[in-house]
């Protein structure tokens, strides 16, 4: 059982670091806003991960994942806060030379943590993750609810840790980051990549 969950791990952890929406939407809030805010919203995207961990458990994860008006509506929902984020940090570019000459606060909108959980819940590419593989991951040693709920656990912790260390990362090089021409440039590239995922979940079938 050990090395069941030992690989399961492993394969978690994988696809943890794999850069994706959340990684694009981490950077944009602390670069932006700075690492309390960033680890904020890694506390919301951990906790997004939980709320499909119960979700799955309870078997309305499944449900979602089988039906397919329900995935679409979640997907379009989902994909639409990308785009508006995306298009956040793009208008955002714009205004940091404004906020050069004090034209404007340098104050980004919106709670950190709900940003992160938002932008979680309502990708529903993690029901069918967590409803299709994480099966096949639980240790045979436990009953199914306890191994599923180990590793959505194991899952969310990974996710916690991997990201939050991404955050301190940026932390240490915040007077690179705080120039005004690197912080147009990384909101202009994080906003493309947001849209680009917010039109890749729009088209993407379960």
């Amino acid at each position: 059982m050990l090395i069941q969950f030992l690989a399961a791990a492993g394969v978690l952890a994988v696809l943890t670091m794999v850069p994706g929406p959340d990684m694009a939407v981490v950077t944009k809030r602390a670069v932006s806003a700075g690492w309390r805010d960033g680890l904020r919203t890694v506390g919301g995207i951990t906790a997004g991960l939980l709320v499909w961990g119960v979700l799955t458990i309870a078997g309305l994860a499944a449900v979602l994942a089988a039906s397919a008006t329900a995935y679409t509506a979640v997907k379009l929902a989902g994909a639409a806060y990308l785009v508006f984020l995306g298009i956040q940090a793009l208008l955002h570019s714009r205004r940091v030379r404004a906020r050069e000459t004090g034209a404007l606060p340098d104050s980004p909108a919106g709670n950190p943590w709900r940003t992160g959980l938002v932008s979680n819940v309502f990708n529903p590419k993690i029901a069918v993750f967590y409803t299709g593989l994480l099966p096949t991951l639980a240790p045979t040693g436990l009953s199914p609810h306890t191994g599923m709920a180990l590793l959505v656990l194991v899952h969310a912790a990974l996710t916690a840790v991997w990201l939050g260390g991404y955050v301190l990362l940026l932390a240490k090089a915040r007077v690179f980051f705080q120039k005004p021409a690197v912080r147009r440039t990384i909101d202009r590239v994080t906003g493309t990549v947001l849209i680009g995922f917010g039109l890749k979940v729009a088209t993407t079938q379960p």
